[in-house]
């Protein structure tokens, strides 16, 4: 592909944005847009504002990894997640469809209810929860109808060692308390961001030439390998930060395992986030490594940060 393609990148700051960020460069010149560009919480300008910034850098590719991701908060403040997770992947759609462009976008387990059984493949029914589940599945149907050649793509539990997640909380609270009670009947697969960048550069590396025709554009499910709950997300990764050297508190048996029942927040999760990768696997010969092995490479990179 050709170095002087541009890519426009939404959400550079956050936890995929930012390894994004490091890693599209071998696809192209990479545009961070900025608030300054585009406010994407400003419905009313949304639609002049993207076109006039697709029309200035002329993308080939347009990379959507901002979100409103303030899953309880968004039950309060419905308009701004409508706004960020739905109008402005609309406006991106029809700037990147207008522009020929293509254009990849980031989606949530959340689309789901967790009433499944097994994983989700890309075809089963869509039910979300909440706010931010619903203002994500809006997302998605707009992108579908008004960019032709898109890649949407659902991932789970995302951590890096960039930003703030679950990983990183757990590894604070477990340096500063004698016991944690952790949710252990949700599952998923913990899938870090740096899968995620990695998997965006050799999908597009790979369609981003192609037509609309062509049969890889479309919805993916992209999530590391194996599952876990939130329990043994945490244990592991304590586990792991213990055996490294970190100055963890809390022992193993006193991290408790509870029912979401046992921690009420203000917006309903689903049960089961389990993703069915198969189709992706396919399409583009992905490897999805372990959700363990993600969780070894950031404790990896955060004690890299705390020595230097």
């Amino acid at each position: 592909m050709e170095s002087s393609r541009k890519i426009l990148l939404f959400g550079a700051n956050g936890q995929v944005g930012h390894a994004l960020l490091a890693m599209l460069p071998a696809l192209g010149e990479v545009v961070a847009c900025t608030r300054a560009d585009v406010d994407l919480a400003d419905r009313g300008a949304l639609d002049n504002a993207m076109r006039a910034l697709v029309d200035r850098v002329q993308p080939a590719m347009i990379v959507n990894a901002a979100a409103y991701t303030a899953v309880d908060r968004a039950e309060s403040e419905p308009e701004v997640a409508e706004t960020v997770n739905a109008f402005a992947p609309r406006a991106m759609a029809r700037a990147a469809q207008d522009a020929g462009a293509c254009l990849v976008h980031i989606s949530t387990d959340y689309v789901f209810d967790g009433e499944k059984t097994g994983a989700y493949i890309e075809t089963d029914p869509t039910n979300p929860l909440s706010v931010y589940g619903a203002t994500k599945l809006r997302g998605e149907q707009a992108i579908a109808l008004d960019c032709a050649r898109h890649l949407i793509l659902r991932t789970s539990w995302v951590f890096g060692a960039h930003g703030g997640n679950f990983l990183k909380t757990m590894l604070k609270l477990a340096q500063e308390r004698d016991s944690l009670r952790v949710v252990a009947d949700q599952h998923g697969a913990p899938t870090a961001a740096a899968l995620i960048a990695r998997s965006i550069v050799t999908m597009l590396g790979a369609v981003a030439a192609q037509p609309a025709t062509d049969a890889r554009w479309g919805l993916y499910h992209l999530t590391a390998g194996g599952e876990t709950s939130w329990h043994g997300y945490a244990r592991y990764a304590i586990s792991r930060a213990r055996a490294l050297g970190w100055p963890i508190r809390v022992a193993d048996d006193a991290i408790a395992p509870i029912t979401t029942a046992d921690y009420p927040v203000a917006a309903r999760r689903p049960a089961n986030s389990r993703l069915d990768t198969d189709r992706i696997r396919r399409a583009f010969g992905l490897e999805l490594p372990d959700w363990r092995a993600g969780v070894d490479e950031v404790l990896s990179a955060l004690q890299c940060q705390q020595t230097s």
